[in-house]
Formats: C-alpha cells, structure tokens, sequence
C-alpha cells in the first residue's frame, strides 16, 4: 500500500541534467549566458559582460576539460570580448582630453 511520498522511487527529484535538485540546468544557462553576451554589445556591456561569463562558465562545469556545450563556450568568449570593450570605451571617455582613448 502506497501513500504519500511512499512510493516505488524514494527520491523522485534527486538527480537532474545538472546533478542538483534546483536552479536551472547547463543548457539553460548556456542560453541565458549568450543572450547576455548579445545584448552586452548594444547596452551594459560592463554589466552583462561579466553575466555571461559566469553564466557560460557554470554551464560549462566549471572547468575547461571534458565535453562542453557550444552556447556556453560562445558566451564565455563574448561575455570577455563584452567586457574587454566596455573597459576600453570607459577608459577613453574617461581621458583627460576629452577625444577619447585614441
């Protein structure tokens, strides 16, 4: 006799695609983590910049060996580029000359 949360399957939610029981799953941040990287080149770059590269780099496992997905290693290297950009234009607008950095 079965009764609730008494079934054949102990632990119904135990092991998901990312091995966690919450939160969202490596393709998921993948995606969310190249979104940012996108948008990071038309607004906040300095903001969703680094978003992407956390987001790409939780995707990914944390850690460059193994078998990573494509749209998580896209977002790394855009959220870098995002960010790198973003630091290059406040710099120049930040100059003394009023010109920009070059």
């Amino acid at each position: 006799m079965a009764s609730f949360g008494h079934g054949t399957r102990r632990h119904p939610r135990t092991r998901g695609r990312t091995g966690s029981r919450s939160g969202p799953d490596r393709a998921t941040l993948g995606i969310i983590g190249l979104v940012c990287a996108v948008a990071g080149f038309f607004v906040l770059g300095i903001v969703l910049g680094p978003a992407a590269i956390v987001c790409g780099w939780l995707a990914m496992g944390r850690s460059w060996a193994g078998s990573r997905s494509v749209p998580a290693l896209v977002a790394v290297v855009l959220g870098a580029i995002d960010t790198l950009l973003a630091v290059i234009y406040l710099a120049g607008v930040t100059g003394g000359s009023g010109y920009g950095m070059f």
